[in-house]
């Protein structure tokens, strides 16, 4: 065991590595063995989204006024990102996959993710589950959220340009995919990432740095004709800003920033 700072609450081992259960002013964090956090929840308000780089991952909602029907969510930790979905969106039913059936557990154990039949949980590999489907041609998911991280960094199966291919063609005509990336020590591959993805979406991909954090946010738009006005995106992330509690209005900003040329194509300022 690391020496973290807090108290350990749970430590085990599987086919995969160590996972850890620390709890330190309030937080509890879940660990695979290494300082990097896999998840962070509140123990005074547990459906909180706590790091800056998951509250990051709901820029994609900016953009698409309604969800329901079906996501895919590639990668669980904790499970921050399938609470959201399921508590904030209804009609939604999300699917799950998470190759470590004790993450699946840890979650459930420890980080209240609920059981439900609209969160659905496949114990396999995201990379090879994107694949089967695209060959099967089954699914048409409306949102694709990928956080699919080890230890050593992203899952090898999703570092790879057909993943994003078969990907592509597995959202419906008006979806999304949004994805965490690392831009940290790992920046050759985040370029290679970067480029696959944009590439798969016909470069109508944004990125976002994560302030003060290694991590960058990819949003693709599956929609070739996807078109939005400044001023409608404006007051829709003060208006989203007020019912989440989500530093909406920033991530307008940063997006604006950080992708000036793609930004025109998307947007009538």
């Amino acid at each position: 065991m690391r020496n973290y700072r807090g108290r350990l609450i749970y430590e085990g081992l599987d086919d995969d590595g160590v996972v850890e259960v620390i709890d330190d002013g309030g937080l509890r964090s879940l660990h695979f063995g290494s300082e990097s956090r896999q998840t962070s929840m509140s123990l005074d308000k547990p459906d909180e989204l706590v790091l800056a780089y998951i509250r990051a991952m709901t820029s994609w909602h900016l953009f698409m006024p309604a969800l329901a029907g079906e996501v895919l969510v590639i990668g669980l930790g904790g499970g921050s990102i399938s609470k959201f979905l399921f508590q904030r969106f209804p009609d939604c039913h999300v699917k799950i996959i998470e190759p470590r059936r004790s993450v699946v557990w840890l979650a459930r154990r420890y980080f209240a993710l609920p059981v439900d039949p609209r969160l659905d949980i496949l114990i396999g590999d995201g990379g090879e589950y994107v694949r089967c489907n695209r060959l099967a041609q089954q699914k048409r998911y409306r949102l694709i959220v990928i956080d699919a991280f080890d230890h050593e960094g992203i899952a090898p199966s999703i570092a790879r340009a057909h993943f994003f291919q078969a990907a592509q063609a597995m959202l419906a005509d008006d979806g999304m995919l949004v994805i965490n990336l690392w831009g940290g020590a790992g920046q050759s591959q985040f370029q290679k990432i970067s480029a696959w993805l944009s590439a798969a979406f016909s470069w109508r991909v944004l990125f976002m740095p994560v302030s003060d954090k290694g991590n960058i946010i990819g949003l693709a738009f599956n929609n070739p004709d996807a078109r939005y006005t400044g001023q409608w995106l404006k007051d829709r992330s003060i208006t989203l800003e007020r019912q989440f509690h989500i530093e909406f209005p920033l991530f307008l900003k940063a997006l604006q920033k950080h992708n000036a040329r793609i930004f025109e194509h998307l947007v009538s300022l």
